[in-house]
C-alpha cells in the first residue's frame, strides 16, 4: 500500500501523482523545476548525521541548495535539522511548506516560518521553489 498511497493527517489516504517522490507535494515540485528546465536531483545525495543516520534531501539544484518540501514538520523533522545543521554547516538547506501552519496546533504560537526564522534557515511557502533560489549563484567556499 505505501508505494501507491500518500498520506496526510488532515486529508488521510489518497493515490499518488508520481511513484518516484514520497508525496504529492514533492511530485508537484518536481513536475514544477521539470516544466521551468531547471536541473536538479531527487533524494541522491546523502548526508550522513549523528552516528548512524542519513539524510537525503529532497531536492538538490545545481547550485548547491538543498530544498526540504515539507507539508507537516513534525518535532522529529526539527530536530533533525537542528542537528545536519550544526554537523554540517557548510550546507545550504532551505525549507519549502506547503502551508505556513502552527507548530503545535493547540497553543497556536508559532508557525514553521518563526521555527526557521529563530533556527536561520530560509523558507518558502508554495508549491514551487523560488526563481531566486533557482537562479542564485553557488556560494564561494572558503578555507584550505
Amino acid at each position: 500500500m505505501a508505494k501507491n498511497w500518500t498520506y496526510s493527517r488532515k486529508g488521510g489516504f489518497s493515490k499518488r501523482v508520481d511513484k518516484s517522490t514520497r508525496s504529492n507535494f514533492e511530485a508537484t515540485i518536481k513536475n514544477n523545476l521539470i516544466k521551468s528546465g531547471v536541473e536538479f536531483t531527487y533524494e541522491e545525495l546523502k548526508i550522513p548525521y549523528e552516528s548512524k543516520h542519513y539524510y537525503k534531501p529532497d531536492f538538490c539544484l545545481s547550485n548547491e541548495i538543498i530544498v526540504e518540501a515539507k507539508g507537516l514538520f513534525l518535532p522529529e523533522d526539527r530536530t533533525k535539522h537542528l542537528l545536519i545543521k550544526k554537523q554540517h554547516p557548510e550546507l545550504d538547506i532551505r525549507f519549502l511548506f506547503m502551508r505556513d501552519q502552527y507548530l503545535d496546533t493547540k497553543t497556536k504560537k508559532n508557525r514553521y516560518s518563526d521555527w526557521c526564522k529563530k533556527n536561520n534557515f530560509e523558507y518558502h511557502i508554495g508549491d514551487r521553489i523560488p526563481d531566486k533560489w533557482i537562479k542564485e549563484k553557488r556560494k564561494e567556499k572558503h578555507g584550505t
